[in-house]
């Protein structure tokens, strides 16, 4: 199936479901429920872990003591030290838009547990886990990282971690540094020579995309705000657009890539400053449409597809080892590094969803665990 099939088929399942009053139960929300029993606070067993039982803000997550979970005999059991906060992890607590509930659970999360990315040592080993050791430093994705513990399978997103790298620092690669890659490389399929725009170059995506669209040899451009134009250079940015000033699309440049992680102009106007044969990679935009959100633009640019010139493209990032491999290979390098905003305690982990939400972040916003 094709990625115009698929959004056209989820768009197609939304309609259907508005007409038979599916909408009505896409926004239905269950009460909270804290039934769930936790083992003593003093057992050496525990683990600590942030959980929801209904969807809203940050004022729904939990932080319960379960059982340290035992891992299978493919899988490993980490330490984390360090998390990092997404988008990603936002939307799920809200439930948010709407339309993710079909996959995320009607009413009240299928998954308690949330968070994504992590970093910290390998505790515990399965019987048949050939590739990680007892006191690997490793990091990647993995739901549940909002925890002292994680359990991951030995072969899924995760791998060592760079020799020079904090637990904070690798942290802040998985999703974002993933989805970076997976948009120069492998949707913008960024060249050597080529002119590229990054429109959000100051976000915990956009930072990763500058440097890596660097790697692979072009020129780039970042757009960010006043106060961010300093470290966008600083990262490598070529040229930096200030967008409180200038308006790209209104300027004479031409690019052969833009990605794109806010979503805060027209189409038509970004069509028209990609060169011929330029590629527009959505990967983020706004939000003020609680059943599709950030989807909306996507669905915009399907639609407008025959009047457009260039390639409009959306995709979701498949995190893997073989991708967090590479990335952690030019962190030991030097080529790639995070940027990092702020750091909370893992007590504070509410008030760093509630900050990342606000969308005002300077590359990532970590958690650092007890």
């Amino acid at each position: 199936m094709g990625r115009k099939t698929k959004w056209v088929g989820i768009l197609v399942v939304l309609v259907s479901a508005a007409g038979a009053g599916g909408a009505l139960a896409l926004s239905h929300e269950s009460p909270c429920s804290d039934a769930a029993a936790t083992p003593a606070a003093n057992d050496t067993t525990a683990a600590q872990v942030y959980s929801y039982s209904c969807y809203g803000g940050p004022e729904v997550m939990r932080l319960k003591t379960i059982a340290t979970p035992t891992p299978g005999d493919t899988e490993v059991l980490v330490r984390v030290h360090a998390a990092s906060v997404n988008p990603l992890d936002w939307h799920f607590l809200r439930g948010k838009p709407y339309i993710m509930r079909i996959l995320s659970g009607m009413g009240a999360p299928t998954e308690e547990r949330i968070g994504a990315d992590f970093a910290g040592t390998v505790q515990t080993v399965g019987a048949r886990v050939t590739e990680f050791k007892v006191g690997d430093r490793v990091f990647g994705s993995r739901t549940g990282a909002f925890g002292t513990h994680v359990v991951v399978p030995e072969h899924g997103a995760m791998t060592r971690m760079p020799h020079s790298a904090s637990f904070e620092q690798a942290a802040a690669i998985g999703v974002a540094a993933t989805t970076a890659l997976q948009a120069v490389r492998d949707q913008a399929l960024v060249r050597k020579g080529q002119r590229v725009l990054i429109n959000g170059a100051s976000g915990g995506v956009g930072t990763f995309a500058v440097q890596i669209a660097k790697i692979y040899g072009a020129h780039v451009t970042g757009v960010a705000s006043t106060r961010n134009v300093d470290m966008v250079q600083g990262i490598g940015a070529d040229r930096v657009i200030d967008y409180t000033k200038d308006d790209f699309t209104k300027g004479a440049e031409r690019y052969d890539a833009i990605i794109d992680m806010v979503g805060n102009h027209e189409l038509r106007a970004l069509d028209a400053v990609l060169a011929p044969g330029g590629r527009m990679i959505i990967v983020g935009g706004p939000n003020d449409n609680a059943y599709l959100g950030p989807l909306t633009r996507s669905a915009a640019a399907i639609l407008a597809a025959p009047v457009l010139k260039a390639t409009f493209i959306t995709f979701t990032a498949n995190e893997n080892q073989a991708d967090l491999v590479m990335l952690r290979d030019w962190m030991q390098r030097g080529t790639l590094r995070s940027v990092i905003d702020r750091e909370y305690a893992f007590a504070e982990l509410p008030a760093a969803v509630t900050y990342q939400e606000a969308g005002r972040s300077r590359g990532k916003v970590i958690v650092k665990m007890p």
